[in-house]
Parts: structure tokens; sequence; C-alpha cells
């Protein structure tokens, strides 16, 4: 039986969310709300279901399995708590935008509340919902890359001085933060999927003269180094519209281990393999300085970054379905609170002049005695 759905929030982002579960044999849409009748009623109409302008209303009226947050608010997170809160207190299983909040103390006591009530909390973790991902990450199952060494990952929206406009908005103009808050969910994500849990991090950030020269706020050149609780090393870039990069294009990841390397050019489009020296299957390595046995490289096609929402969704819909233990949750509410664990790190480290700062500890899973 396929899983009812509310999504809180009509706006872009909860429009590209209801049309997923619209389109998803594992949901019903049932129902969207906004505090705006307007833009409630235009995408209830958009897709046939009902519109509400009030999610305590939503609750009470609806039998509902899941409420997909899609509120935005300062920084982007700024209002996803209190729906996220009554949503669970209501019973009720929840996929959240990302970031899971843009106050750390709201996104742990998110994660709290959802273990207590033994209910999925799911994040939009987007970005590792990919299938060069999924060839990335069966190439570290498979022992191709051995060790991990290293990761870095450049993530950006690209521009320049020339098309610099400052941004505008309640939930952007005087928020210092908000590109670190709203954005580095996704970069932090990505190096914690492959390379695990982050045990320090040093920041140093800062923005172009021409933003210091209309007094802009934001703090929009984000160099982040990192090592990982496994020993290996990372390295994060991040921009806003500050400059425009080359190879790899707006988003690459690179993760290189003591048997090989991989790269993944922005997001769904491409995946590079590297074998390492002396490799097996890479067969003789070119001698002379800077050679390396040939890449393989595979192309996927896919341009689209917004298939990345669909599929995400519904992994979402597929683990609340099959009941998976809740440590197995794709993309989990506790996943994100380790992105936002790692940027307020980061923000520390950068606010007392680059020191390294060690990130909160993670709540502890309680092992489930019938899954182990």
């Amino acid at each position: 039986m396929a899983l009812r759905v509310g999504v809180v929030g009509c706006r872009g982002i909860g429009t590209t969310h209801a049309t997923s579960h619209k389109n998803d044999e594992l949901a019903e849409l049932v129902a969207v709300c906004d505090v705006v009748k307007q833009r409630a009623d235009d995408l209830a109409a958009k897709l046939n279901v009902k519109a509400y302008y009030s999610q305590r209303e939503m609750l009470a009226n609806e039998d509902l399995d899941i409420v997909d947050v899609c509120t935005g608010g300062p920084e982007n997170g700024g209002w996803h708590f209190e729906p996220t809160i009554m949503a669970l207190e209501a019973g009720k299983h929840v996929l959240c935008e990302k970031p899971i909040s843009n106050d750390i103390n709201e996104a742990r006591e998110m994660v709290r509340l959802a273990a207590k009530k033994d209910l999925y909390l799911g994040v939009n973790l987007n970005h590792y919902f990919t299938a060069p991902a999924d060839q990335a990450m069966q190439l570290i199952k498979d022992g191709k890359i051995g060790e991990i060494i290293y990761c870095h990952h450049r993530m950006g929206f690209p521009g320049s001085e020339w098309t610099y406009a400052r941004t505008a908005g309640p939930n952007m103009e005087g928020q210092p933060y908000f590109h670190v808050k709203a954005f580095l969910a996704h970069p932090f994500s990505l190096m914690r999927y492959f390379c695990g849990d982050v045990a320090q991090v040093q920041a140093f950030m800062g923005k172009p003269s021409f933003r210091i020269k209309e007094a802009d706020p934001m703090v929009s050149v984000n160099s982040i180094h990192m090592r990982f609780k496994s020993g290996a090393t990372g390295y994060m870039f991040s921009s806003r519209g500050d400059t425009t990069m080359s190879l790899g294009g707006w988003w690459s990841i690179e993760v290189g281990g003591t048997k090989g390397t991989f790269v993944i050019e922005n997001c769904t489009e491409r995946l590079i393999y590297q074998p390492a020296h002396g490799n097996p299957e890479a067969g003789e390595t070119p001698k002379g300085l800077g050679q390396a046995p040939a890449p393989i490289i595979t192309d996927t096609g896919e341009k689209d970054f917004g298939s990345t929402f669909p599929r995400r969704i519904h992994c979402f819909l597929e683990d609340v379905t099959n009941k998976v233990p809740k440590p197995k949750l794709r993309a989990s509410g506790r996943d994100a609170l380790a992105t936002l664990e790692y940027t307020f790190a980061a923000i520390q480290s950068y606010e007392q002049g680059g020191v390294t700062v060690l990130p909160a500890a993670l709540p502890f899973f309680k092992p489930d005695p019938n899954n182990l």
C-alpha cells in the first residue's frame, strides 16, 4: 500500500518534492500546505490534491504516514524545526529539506525526538543519490580504492565580479553565514558518505573585494580542511558566485586511496576511475614523472541535476516501506546533523582565526537486538 504523504511548504522546492511524490508508485500525495493561501491553492490545483493553510489542521484531518517539510526561513533552514517537531509529535515520519536546521540545538532536538518516537527522520541530502556516487561507492566496497588517503571536494555557484548581484530577500539579507549554513550540508554529506566521520575541522573564510565594497555581509568563500576519524585528510572549497571553476565544473569530488582514485564531475554526469601505479587491472604503468595508468571514464549522459530529487525521495519512501532499521535509513536526520555539527565547527574555527575545532559527538545509536 502506498504511503500517504502531505507536503508542507509550496514554493519551488516544495513543488519539486510534491511532484516527485505524485509520480512515485510508493507514495500517495494526499495534501499540500502553506501559510500563504495562494501558493497552497495553486500547487493543490496543479497536482489535484487538497490544500491546507495550517499544518495542524492538515494533521488533524488527514491520515498521513509521512510529512515532507519544505519550508524555508532564515538561512533556508530557519523554519524546519517547528513543522518537523509537530509532525513527529503527531507520530508521522518526516522527510525534511536541507539543512536540517540553521540552529544546531534545534537540529539535535529533531534527531533526539525522532529516536524517542521511533520514527524515520530523513533529510534531502540528494547529492549522492546518483549513478556516479553508486559506482564510486562500489569501487570502495570492492577494494579498488584501498585505504582512503585524501578527499577533495569543490562545489559552488559559478560567477564573477561582472555577474555579482547582492543577494536579497529576508532569508538571506543580513545573514553572514547564509551560504555556509544553507549550502555546506551537501559537500560535508558527500565527504562523510565516502570517507566517514570527521574528527577535526579548520576553516578559513572570507569574501572578495567587490562584496566588501558593497558592504555585503555574506561570508561567501569557504576553505575548509579536515581530518577524518579514519586518519584520511580532506579539503573542501565552496563559493557563491565569486569565481568560475574549470576542471570538474561547478561540482567535483576526488577520493584517493592506496589502490586507486575516483573523481565525480558535476554530480550526475561523469565518474573517472584512476587505478594506482602497480594496480594489476591497469596493465603496465607508463614510465616518466607524472605518468599513470589510463583512467576508466564512465559518462552517464545525465545532465539534469533535478533528477536527484525524485531519486532521493524514492529511496526514502523505499526505506520506510521496507521498514529498514533506523540506523540503515539513507540520508537520515543523524547524517544531516553530522553535516551541521561540521558546519558549526567550521564557523567556530573561522571566528577564532583558523584554530582546529573538534565537532560535537553524534548521538549514539542504541542497537536493536532484533537486527544484530
